[in-house]
């Protein structure tokens, strides 16, 4: 899963303490370093990712897989699916009449939950994924499936399929893809609005891999809208206690109805202190939005972007950097107009249109209302010295491919 930092004053050290290797982004944590779920694995420092399960910690998929491609082998895009074959994601009501036991929620889902098994340059990853139609449209987290160049589904009756990507979405963590199949059975979809604080849930995925799948965990949900920020971006998702570990992302959390009412993604874990029962899942009703999306496009549109990853720099923090407050540039996309004009991590942005910023929130308000191929003015602070930049703004999904 994914490193969910609370505080962002704590999670990032003065500069002479660098952060934990992550994969990018802006996090928070309080004293509690929180975790996000990739929840495929450990943070691994050489891959610089949060949440794959990689090579030398995994067996062969199997006995055809191809060997790990060396760091030299020029990287291969998986395989894409057609589009826009009119299929959506249904949201059926919440039944009358008595809650399921868990035995009946446990053997009407687990034939709708798959392993997702991906190869790319840096080794293998693995997750779960949730089947959506009988003509095998599958969901599951996008950060399971990020830059892998070969995806394998394994149903749970030990079925195996090559999949195709249909799309990914890196700002709701969801990606959908598709195999060759027919008469698979389907999870039921239910709405996630109407669930409450309180509400008994079970999670099934395959934590740890392979070894562990068609785990089943139960809680209740803790929180709902629960806003997380991490990698630079808000979600707002559901927060349950059931158990959730390495392996779960892209797995379902069901209701008591036997509905699938959030895709698991997240989870709190700590460096220095004992977490537990802090996971977090995306509602169906963003699912539903992102899903039906990348079915019709393949790409969610309409999110134009500068390129960085960036957090809001308090005046402590600032002045254990030697540095003005503002926003603190984490991470910039090489391919985006941010990189061609010269901003790179470590510089402070204090003025986006002529208006001074502080806070990260004033840099998306600043934003807001342009569109991709629009410029932005921004100002910011490196080394002692401010310079002035013009950036054009991308749409997002360009710097996710």
């Amino acid at each position: 899963m994914r490193n969910y930092y609370y505080r962002t004053e704590e999670f990032y050290p003065p500069a002479a303490s660098p952060p934990p290797p992550r994969r990018r982004g802006g996090r928070r944590g309080t004293a509690l370093f929180l975790c996000a779920l990739v929840i495929l694995a450990a943070v691994t420092a050489a891959a610089g990712l949060l949440g794959r399960d990689l090579a030398a910690e995994l067996p062969p998929l199997d006995t055809n897989s191809p060997a790990v491609p060396t760091a030299q082998a020029a990287p291969e895009p998986v395989a894409r699916a057609p589009l826009g074959d009119g299929t959506t994601l249904v949201l059926a009501p919440e039944p009358a009449g008595e809650p399921w036991s868990l035995q009946e929620i446990y053997a009407a889902n687990l034939p709708s939950i798959v392993s997702v098994r991906g190869s790319s340059q840096e080794g293998y990853s693995l997750g779960t994924g949730v089947v959506m139609s009988q003509d095998g449209y599958i969901i599951t987290n996008c950060h399971v499936i990020e830059g892998c160049s070969r995806l394998d589904i394994v149903l749970w009756d030990e079925r195996s399929y090559d999949a195709a990507l249909v799309g990914q979405d890196e700002e709701t963590d969801l990606a959908v893809l598709k195999i060759d199949g027919s008469g698979l059975l389907p999870a039921t979809f239910g709405d996630s609005s109407l669930a409450q604080v309180g509400d008994p849930v079970a999670a099934i995925g395959n934590p740890l891999g392979s070894e562990l799948r068609g785990t089943m965990t139960d809680g209740i949900i803790s929180a709902i809208n629960r806003n997380v920020r991490v990698q630079g971006r808000t979600m707002t998702l559901i927060q349950t206690n059931a158990a959730l570990n390495s392996g779960n992302s892209g797995g379902a959390l069901i209701n008591q109805f036997g509905q699938v009412i959030g895709i698991t993604n997240m989870k709190m874990r700590s460096y220095t202190t004992p977490v537990e029962g802090l996971g977090f899942a995306i509602p169906t009703a963003t699912v539903k939005l992102i899903v039906d999306t990348l079915i019709a496009d393949g790409v969610v549109g309409g999110r134009p972007t500068i390129g960085i990853t960036a957090y809001t720099l308090t005046p402590e923090m600032a002045l254990q950097r030697g540095c003005p407050p503002g926003v603190w540039v984490e991470t910039v996309e090489e391919r985006s107009d941010a990189w061609a004009q010269g901003l790179r991590p470590g510089d402070v942005i204090v003025q986006a249109n002529g208006a001074d910023i502080a806070l990260m929130e004033e840099l998306q308000s600043a934003k807001a209302g342009l569109e991709a191929g629009d410029a932005i003015t921004l100002r910011f602070w490196r080394s002692g010295s401010y310079q002035t930049v013009e950036i054009i703004l991308v749409e997002q999904y360009m710097l996710e491919e």
